[in-house]
């Protein structure tokens, strides 16, 4: 990985962060990245691998994969 590169991904990661916190602040959500790609600017490659990312760092925010039909629906809750 190039050092250009990690500023740009945590940057992301940030981002994807902060909008998860947001919709999740009222309680649990479900959702698909491909349905959140454009109101978080990332594509749903990205947001799968930042959610796997954020599913182990992220402390205040239970993230799990829920289940797979067509895509990977993910549950995020406040922690």
């Amino acid at each position: 990985m190039s050092t250009t590169a990690q500023p740009s991904t945590d940057r992301k990661e940030l981002r994807l962060k902060q909008y998860l916190r947001d919709r999740a602040a009222d309680g649990e959500m479900y959702f698909k990245g491909k349905f959140i790609a454009d109101d978080v600017g990332l594509s749903p490659k990205e947001i799968g691998a930042l959610m796997v990312k954020l599913s182990d760092s992220a402390t205040d925010l239970e993230i799990e994969k829920w289940s797979y039909t067509s895509a990977t629906t993910w549950r995020v809750a406040p922690a």
